[in-house]
């Protein structure tokens, strides 16, 4: 089962950058400085911070679907940087080297199935979710900080 991870589009995040502070406030979201790699994952790139990169800590309506598992959590965004565009089956380093939490929802964003891996691992249990003729897409997530991290869909 071939699949296709998904990162999120920059333009909507693009004005938080000229924002200040107060004003972000308002938006859910505060400006941090990369402290350590990995540590700070963007879901626009799919790749850690810097260290002492600027990044925003955002709250990001990921499931925005209306159904019982409608959800949203803090996300990291960098500046200026181009959206990743992954070959099919291409899983990013961003989600290698972590813990994983997959959640397979179908057409009516009702959760079907969920599953725990090692990133390093992921594909593995991807294709056995998006084989479930059930499954319309996968969300991945950070499991230690429960984050939303990228989305991945069947081809």
């Amino acid at each position: 089962m071939k699949f296709q991870i998904s990162a999120l589009d920059a333009e909507p995040f693009a004005p938080l950058f000229a924002m200040t502070a107060d004003a972000l406030a308002q938006r859910l979201a505060v400006r941090r400085i990369a402290t350590n790699k990995p540590g700070f994952p963007c879901r626009v790139s799919l790749q850690d911070a810097e260290v002492g990169e600027p990044v925003l800590l955002v709250h990001y309506v990921h499931q925005g679907i209306a159904s019982p598992y409608r959800a949203s959590h803090a996300i990291f965004v960098r500046k200026d940087v181009p959206r990743a565009l992954l070959a099919p089956g291409e899983v990013p380093q961003s989600l290698r080297c972590r813990v994983l939490s997959l959640r397979a929802f179908d057409s009516e964003g009702m959760m079907v199935a969920a599953d725990l891996c090692e990133g390093a691992r992921m594909e593995t249990l991807l294709q056995s979710q998006l084989s479930q003729g059930d499954v319309a897409y996968v969300h991945i997530h950070f499991a230690r900080f429960g984050c939303y991290a990228a989305r991945a869909d069947r081809l």
